[in-house]
């Protein structure tokens, strides 16, 4: 499960940044999820209860916000919608799509106190 792993460092990003600006406690994390970034939603959410306990962002409560597939065609020279990896455009059928928007896996950003 590499969501574990992801999860892990997602922690050790939140905290340390945390560390740095002077924060004790983190209230909130936020995520953006590409739906083509073969990432669970619902794994990170289980690893997230089991990777933040000892830590500042105990009891923090997390956020997925998910993000849509996108790419650009050169072909069509349009920005479409993708719904799978290295799929054809929806326009002109063509796989010269280079995907822009769908495979992050981001913190968006934290809530302190």
């Amino acid at each position: 499960m590499h969501e574990m792993s992801l999860m892990e460092s997602v922690i050790e990003i939140v905290c340390e940044t945390a560390r740095r600006n002077g924060v004790t406690r983190v209230k909130s994390v936020r995520l953006e999820v590409g739906v083509l970034s073969h990432v669970d939603p619902e794994a990170l959410l289980f690893c997230y209860e089991a990777v933040r306990r000892g830590t500042i962002a105990d009891g923090a409560a997390l956020e997925i916000n998910h993000v849509e597939g996108e790419g650009w065609c050169v072909d069509c020279c349009k920005t479409v919608k993708l719904e799978e990896r290295f799929g054809g455009c929806p326009e002109c059928g063509r796989h010269r799509v280079q995907m822009t928007a769908g495979d992050e896996l981001k913190i968006r950003d934290m809530e302190v106190v």
